[in-house]
């Protein structure tokens, strides 16, 4: 029996150790869901925080269940930080960021240096797996040399596919399960061997002919967002200088059933994919002489929505008589969309720094973001959410709706607030203190 054939009898008869590696946002779910379905699961990070809090059966991700943490912990589990472990594996997937460094060129350093620790303790008969969301050609081109250093034969004793996480945090409507998964192999065997994976805990694998294709498809997903929602950003500055409602143009456009999708305006991009993975494209484009004008000028559109804020909520205190200088200002929402605790690439956060740079006393609230946390790319506030009242939103000189989580009392924010400058559209009708952004 080939070696192929008895990794994918594993996985069939779960008798495989399934090791993630990165416990995050798409890490986390993604071992609950293999140890849900019967596989003994293994969750490596270099976190040790992280490691404690599920060894204690403690959630850290507010949409995660601590109950869930403690299913795993009734099966059989391992959480570490001793990336040795990984040798005990079967199958092992790559979960850790890909960021953007400060010259918005991407960061590879999570991915390379995971796999590097891991390359000592990689053994014949393994499957590897990466979700990190990265350039065309990253699978092949940089992991591929790393395992080959091992003088293993790629799709034949070792097998390495590409298959891009699809997670949305906070949407109740989809999970791991019924996600559809995309998956390339570096080699037919490898797709094989992948899909035999994943069609274990996934309802639907879509194959791809190669890594490159997954790799691509991933970053056209996004793409996708970024662009039509650089679309409805400039739409949104177009329809305010005449003085139209663009959430009211948006609702009406809607209604037709067919050729058109509804993206809605905001104060910029967040999360880990949307304001990243374009800048992963051309970045990569450039190597192929190709320059993509049509995806970075999208990403310059989303890129100046800040700004754009902050020049309403300018506009909007001086027709109080006041400056921002001095002012007070409530940020409504720390994390990056309604209803979820996930604070990565937050413009509620850049809002935040440009108003103190400006001179504004800066607050916020939010009830999924207890206390403000340390972030790897941003300033620290000293801060926790304040507690929303008639008496404390009557204490500041404006309130910035940066996101619309449905556990604000809208109406009682109405009410008692000074000045409301909204970039959600939450407040629909007209009225002379709230200033759509």
């Amino acid at each position: 029996m080939t070696l192929k054939s008895q990794i994918m009898d594993r996985f069939k008869n779960k008798s495989a150790t399934i090791a993630v590696i990165g416990l995050g946002y798409v890490g986390l779910p993604l071992i609950l869901r293999f140890s849900q379905v019967g596989f003994k699961v293994m969750g490596l990070d270099i976190d040790s925080a992280k490691v404690d809090k599920l060894n204690a059966g403690k959630s850290y991700i507010e949409h995660i269940s601590e109950a869930s943490i403690q299913e795993v912990l009734a099966r059989p589990h391992e959480f570490s930080t001793d990336f040795s472990r990984a040798s005990e594996a079967d199958a092992l997937i790559l979960c850790v960021p890909t960021p953007l460094d400060h010259h918005r060129e991407p960061d590879l350093s999570f991915v390379l240096n995971t796999t590097d620790a891991l390359v000592p303790y990689l053994r014949k008969g393994q499957l590897l797996a990466l979700e990190s969301t990265t350039y065309p050609g990253t699978t092949d081109e940089e992991l591929l040399p790393r395992i080959q250093s091992r003088e293993f034969k790629v799709g034949q004793d070792f097998f390495l596919v590409y298959s891009p996480e699809r997670e949305d945090p906070g949407n109740p409507s989809f999970t791991t399960k019924t996600i559809p998964k995309v998956c390339g192999g570096y080699s037919a065997a490898c797709l094989e061997a992948g899909v035999a994976l994943y069609s274990e805990v996934i309802d639907r694998v879509v194959q791809v002919s190669s890594t490159r294709a997954a790799e691509l498809t991933k970053l056209l997903e996004n793409i996708h967002r970024a662009v039509n929602i650089g679309l409805v950003n400039e739409m949104k500055v177009v329809a305010d200088k005449m003085g139209i409602d663009i959430h009211e143009v948006i609702r009406a456009a809607a209604t037709k059933p067919f050729g058109f999708v509804p993206y809605y305006p905001g104060p910029g991009l967040g999360g880990h994919c949307i304001p990243i993975d374009p800048f992963y494209l051309t970045w990569k484009a450039r190597e192929y002489g190709v320059n993509t004008r049509f995806i970075e000028l999208a990403g310059e559109v989303n890129a100046a929505m800040p700004d754009y804020v902050i020049s309403k909520v300018q506009l909007a205190l001086n027709q109080k008589r006041k400056s921002v200088n001095g002012a007070s200002v409530l940020v409504l929402g720390l994390a990056y969309k309604k209803n979820v605790d996930d604070m990565r690439e937050s413009p509620s956060v850049v809002l935040m720094e440009k108003l103190r740079d400006l001179g504004a006393t800066v607050a916020y609230a939010d009830p999924h973001v207890p206390v403000f946390p340390h972030l790897r790319d941003h300033a620290h506030f000293d801060l926790s959410s304040v507690s929303l009242s008639p008496e404390t939103l009557g204490q500041y000189d404006c309130v910035l709706v940066a996101t619309d989580h449905d556990r604000f009392d809208y109406e009682m924010i109405k009410a008692h607030s000074q000045l409301i400058v909204d970039t959600r559209g939450r407040y629909l009708e007209n009225s002379a203190h709230i200033v759509r952004a």
